[in-house]
């Protein structure tokens, strides 16, 4: 039986998971991964070989049952598990609640039975909707979309097992994670994945709006080092948010991959800043973030050919994508006049 401390990563071979898990490694945990690969790759973890502190176990969280193996002996559970993407969210919400939600509550429980020392949740900002910025903690919850509502329930599902069971549980609401291994496949989504792959071909960036919409880019290893401090603090019950508190513009991030610019349509329901006020996480956790955003961006242009087999997205097949977007957010605008 190994001394080492135990630690399980759902999602783990994901975007944020996969660098949650070699961080996890580093610093002399053994790690076991759980993912279904529907947005994660077994590539992201290829690295590690045949590592024997790292158990890779490939399947749905929501097949995880309240007395599961997996997580006796865990001191800690970081649970990034999940659907991320936004826009079909509108279309599938049942498929968003049974993952997000039911699924969140099948690993709350499965930490329950197992007597987990530290359950930290990856919840997200789109619970905040249209928000004041800088955005504290303490802002009122507004989700626009079934995304957003689906990861602020399965937060609310978390702080419920802590206070009915006892749970040591903390929450980190992450704001706009980027880097290497972010997505490569699957629904219209976060603008580096678009963006890099239209690079790669020779294609226009497709700019939404004006492109002086700004967004509070942080990159993933600083992301897997917050929550590795929200694991291992002595601090319990606690929220925080997490981004760099330096909103980019997205006009800059096409000045800095370097290529031309169509502009499509802005959508509905999306703010024009998001900005995490850190004051509360760089107090509690002594984090801060140390890559910059034009470190992070050369960094993953290093590692262009990641993107290669993404979807590539045009104004057309956005607007395709977006369409039911478009006629329910659109309306809920319209109707609120």
């Amino acid at each position: 039986m190994s001394d080492k401390p135990y630690a399980v990563v759902t999602g783990g071979a994901g975007f944020i998971g996969s660098h949650a898990v070699d961080l996890l490694l580093a610093r002399g945990y053994r790690v076991r991964a759980i993912d279904n690969l529907t947005g994660g790759r077994e590539l992201n973890l290829a690295h590690h070989g045949d590592n024997q502190d790292l158990i890779r176990d490939f399947r749905d969280i929501r097949d995880i049952a309240p007395d599961d193996a997996a997580f006796v002996g865990a001191r800690s559970v970081i649970h990034f598990a999940g659907i991320g993407d936004i826009v079909p969210s509108i279309e599938r919400p049942l498929e968003y609640m049974s993952v997000n939600v039911q699924g969140t509550a099948q690993v709350l429980e499965a930490s329950r039975h197992a007597g987990v020392k530290k359950f930290v949740y990856a919840a997200s900002s789109s619970c905040y909707g249209l928000a004041d910025t800088p955005t504290r903690e303490d802002h009122p919850i507004r989700p626009q979309y079934p995304y957003a509502l689906s990861k602020y329930q399965g937060e609310q599902a978390a702080f419920h097992w802590h206070q009915v069971y006892g749970l040591p549980v903390n929450v980190i609401r992450i704001f706009n994670a980027y880097g290497t291994r972010s997505r490569t496949s699957g629904a219209y989504g976060a603008v580096f994945g678009v963006f890099l792959r239209q690079k790669i071909a020779g294609e226009p960036f497709t700019v939404v709006g004006d492109g002086t919409q700004s967004r509070d880019f942080l990159f993933v290893t600083d992301v897997a080092k917050a929550f590795l401090a929200a694991a291992e603090t002595d601090k319990v019950g606690e929220v925080w948010n997490l981004g760099a508190g330096n909103p980019q513009t997205v006009n800059h991030l096409v000045e800095l991959l370097g290529g031309p610019v169509v502009h499509i349509p802005k959508r509905p329901g999306e703010p024009d800043c998001t900005w995490a006020d850190t004051t509360k996480i760089i107090r509690d956790l002594d984090w801060r973030p140390e890559v910059s955003f034009e470190d992070g961006v050369a960094r993953m242009l290093a590692q262009l050919d990641y993107w290669r087999e993404a979807p590539l997205w045009t104004p057309d097949s956005i607007a395709s994508a977006t369409k039911i977007w478009f006629d329910y957010l659109g309306n809920k605008e319209e109707r609120s006049r």
